[in-house]
């Protein structure tokens, strides 16, 4: 039962094509997910709630507000912390409110507190799905992190044929296992990540830090450990627990930090470097805390640069950076690609609306030496995907026979490997 242990809430909007949502509840069920169903009043007429209450074993919510007797008063909140939110079928109402932020129902406004993904399967009229102004809210959405199955091409309930067609229900539950159960594309691969702040002590109760909470870089390694990835985190201090299966290295300082990449770089194909490293350090650790007498001077010394001890030692690893700048944020960014001697780089807006420290989402832009690709407001969970594809596209194009060598080591194949090539 590949679904066991997810929550997998879904959206039942007014279309024809709900009767489909039914036989995906139940494909669903017998993976082993455990569903919940939410139905517009619009969805009630196509299928009744006492349906989806009979094939998900689970009470059907119709309504934004919960019985005053419920010991579930929030349910868009409770709702809001599943594996996944898909909505299926999805009309080109909740896709309009979901691009605006609109939440005057329970779908739409469990849209809005999910921390899971989302995933849309449209069904519509073609010459809806093809209005402007019907496309310009899906590439909103997609633009947001939302993932989107179908429509798909085929004759419509209403005689019309065209795009617009609600996916298959085998579609549907095949996209969801995929994103859910992610193919294991990292096994045999080590993967080292490095998150959160570090802190330079000034005396025995005062140091010297920055805002980074360790959300990216953890985001990074629970997603490289779901794909089959060996993973070492190497963390500075954060509120943050280390995911099962991830071996984590605590440290504290700059230099802490330093000796532990070193110690486990060469031994790593992949270097995601996302913790925010003080660049300096005070000059001279008081013994006794510092008494509040007015000015004082504060001498630094600079910490080591990590990134480029790293670029000094590196054969054919993949390493990526990360830059947070306020000023010229771009310039800067390619600056350190080059200097550092990085695959590439993700580019922090920290000012942007809604994007950095200790935020869920961030926008930004992912650099190497050919393109710059920008984004906006991307879930942190999304955007440790999108690294950790580019990362491994980099890495089986500099070994092109890494996947090879992989699959017959794990076949059990003995393999006897020669040239320069590093497995």
């Amino acid at each position: 039962m590949p679904l066991a242990g997810k929550k997998i809430v879904i959206g039942v909007t007014g279309s024809i094509a709900a009767y489909k949502t039914c036989e995906i509840v139940s494909l669903l069920k017998q993976a082993g997910a455990d569903i919940h169903i939410i139905m517009t009043e619009a969805a009630a007429k196509f299928v009744t709630p006492l349906t989806f209450h009979t094939i998900s074993g689970n009470p059907v919510r119709t309504g934004i507000f919960s019985d005053p007797s419920s010991s579930e008063p929030l349910p868009h909140i409770t709702l809001g912390r599943a594996d996944l939110f898909l909505i299926a079928p999805a009309t080109a109402n909740i896709l309009a409110k979901a691009a605006y932020g609109v939440a005057d129902d329970l779908i739409s406004t469990t849209i809005l507190s999910s921390d899971g993904p989302v995933m849309f399967v449209p069904a519509m009229n073609v010459r809806m799905w093809q209005s402007s102004q019907v496309r310009e809210n899906v590439k909103k959405l997609k633009s947001i992190g939302y993932h989107f199955i179908g429509p798909a091409e085929g004759r419509l309930a209403c005689g019309e044929a065209g795009e617009g067609r609600m996916s298959e229900p085998d579609e549907i539950v095949a996209a969801v296992m995929k994103l859910l159960v992610p193919e294991p594309d990292l096994k045999g691969i080590k993967v080292l990540v490095t998150a959160g702040p570090t802190r330079e002590a000034l005396d025995p109760v005062r140091f010297i830090s920055n805002r980074s909470s360790g959300k990216m870089g953890y985001a990074v390694a629970e997603a490289a450990l779901r794909r089959g990835a060996e993973v070492v985190l190497i963390s500075g201090p954060t509120r943050l627990t280390s995911p099962p299966g991830v071996r984590c290295i605590a440290i504290e300082t700059a230099e802490e930090l330093f000796h532990a990449v070193q110690e486990e770089f060469n031994r790593s194909d992949i270097l995601v470097m996302a913790a925010a490293v003080a660049d300096f350090r005070p000059a001279r650790l008081e013994v006794e805390k510092i008494k509040h007498r007015g000015a004082v001077a504060l001498p630094l010394v600079p910490n080591p640069d990590i990134l480029k001890a790293i670029s000094a030692v590196k054969k054919d690893q993949i390493v990526v950076g990360f830059a947070v700048d306020t000023l010229a944020p771009s310039e800067n960014a390619r600056r350190k690609l080059v200097e550092k001697g990085l695959d590439f780089i993700v580019r922090s807006d920290i000012t942007a609306a809604g994007s950095g420290f200790d935020r869920e989402e961030l926008s930004g832009a992912i650099i190497d030496r050919v393109k710059e690709v920008n984004f906006s407001l991307l879930p942190k969970k999304t955007l440790a995907a999108k690294i950790l594809d580019r990362a491994k596209a980099s890495y089986d194009d500099r070994l092109p026979a890494s996947r090879l060598w992989r699959e017959a080591k794990q076949a059990g194949v003995r393999v006897k490997l020669e040239g320069s090539y590093r497995a």
